[in-house]
């Protein structure tokens, strides 16, 4: 086997000639740098550390202003506390159909301000009885005057004719003085002297019965004046009928005697109603807060100091107040039927004594409490506990 020709190009097993080697294929390869990027400027934490300490700052003055932690300090805080105000049941002082209705639920009121009317037809005609029942009694009562009069001038006759009665009385004892002094001597039969006394006797006769007419005439005018007193207590009945039936008449007309708001009226036109039924509530504005504390948190409380309320209602905005009044008791005293722990097992149970608080007027957010809501009361408390 002959040997390969190592002159032959196109054979497999030629060794590849070495390039050629030239200053240009020798320069090193330089290529185009991308274009560097701008610097980047560094953030300066100033404006969010000045921001973070304003928040701070704020959120400290408002714990601050409002006693809250951590510059409670001493004080007493209780969420079982609601505000309280003055409900008022409306109702009428008469019996009757509703004839009118003149409100809706939860309209804000007046003074004096009509909410319902009663049918007044049967109170109408009772004031006209009552009327005429007066006038009735009047005319009796001038009656029982004139015959007053009348009997008072019977009076003055009676007593004239006593006195007339007297002196027929002294002139038939003269007379029968000079007859018997006459008769002695023989001067006047004893005819005369008989004629002399018995005009004596039928002279005291008539002033006997002169005195007896004045006697009864006194009686009738004093008679007159007793029946005249009674009708005069007539009259001031029947007056007083009358003003009862006006101010009947007037009660068919049911009004308010304060300013408020309604709650939700339950009269409906038609409906019967009675004397004392509830028509609607009546609550004027005036509130305040009765704050149930348990007995060992009154120990430093008394009346006049600060407490601060939040009000679930507004948001926990909180209003200023003081202390008003401590109850006199723990609310258990005035259940209707006290707790008796005499006998049998006890059991220690913190009371709770209620707290009345008086809300500063003129605050913001005082024209949206009602009562029943639900507050958390704060009281601040002198010393440490």
């Amino acid at each position: 086997m002959s040997a390969p020709n190592s002159d032959n190009p196109h054979h497999p097993n030629t060794a590849p000639q070495p390039e050629d080697v030239s200053p240009a294929n020798n320069a090193p390869r330089t290529e185009t740098p991308a274009p560097a990027a701008p610097p980047v400027k560094a953030r300066s934490p100033v404006p969010t550390l000045v921001a973070v300490c304003l928040g701070l700052v704020a959120i400290l003055l408002i714990l601050f202003a409002w006693k809250l932690p951590p510059f409670s300090g001493a004080g007493e805080r209780t969420d079982n506390a609601y505000i309280r105000g003055r409900v008022t049941i409306v109702s009428p002082q008469v019996s009757g159909y509703v004839a009118e209705v003149r409100v809706k639920d939860f309209d804000n009121v007046e003074a004096g301000q009509a909410l319902f009317r009663v049918d007044d037809r049967i109170y109408r005609q009772r004031l006209d009885q009552a009327k005429a029942t007066l006038a009735a009694r009047q005319a009796d009562l001038d009656n029982a005057t004139q015959t007053g009069a009348s009997r008072r001038a019977t009076l003055g006759a009676r007593v004239a004719e006593v006195g007339s009665a007297e002196a027929q009385l002294v002139r038939a004892q003269a007379d029968m003085a000079r007859v018997s002094e006459l008769a002695l001597d023989g001067s006047v039969s004893l005819r005369e002297r008989d004629q002399s006394l018995a005009g004596l006797r039928a002279a005291e006769a008539t002033v006997r019965q002169a005195a007896a007419g004045r006697d009864v005439a006194e009686q009738d005018v004093v008679a007159v004046g007793v029946n005249r007193e009674a009708l005069v207590a007539a009259v001031e009945g029947a007056r007083a009928a009358v003003r009862l039936a006006e101010i009947d008449l007037s009660n068919t007309v049911i009004t308010v005697t304060e300013n408020g708001q309604l709650g939700q009226v339950g009269a409906r036109l038609g409906q019967y109603v009675t004397a004392g039924s509830q028509l609607v509530s009546l609550v004027p504005p005036s509130y305040w807060v009765i704050a149930n504390f348990k007995e060992r948190q009154t120990s430093r409380m008394a009346v006049g100091q600060k407490v601060h309320v939040s009000v679930d209602a507004l948001g926990d905005r909180h209003l200023a107040g003081r202390i008003e009044q401590i109850s006199p008791a723990t609310g258990s005293e005035f259940a209707v039927l006290p707790a008796q722990n005499a006998t049998g097992n006890f059991t220690k149970i913190a009371q709770r004594l209620p707290v009345r608080i008086a809300l500063d007027p003129g605050q913001q957010g005082l024209e949206r409490i009602r009562p029943g809501m639900s507050v958390v009361a704060y009281v601040d408390t002198p010393g440490e506990r």
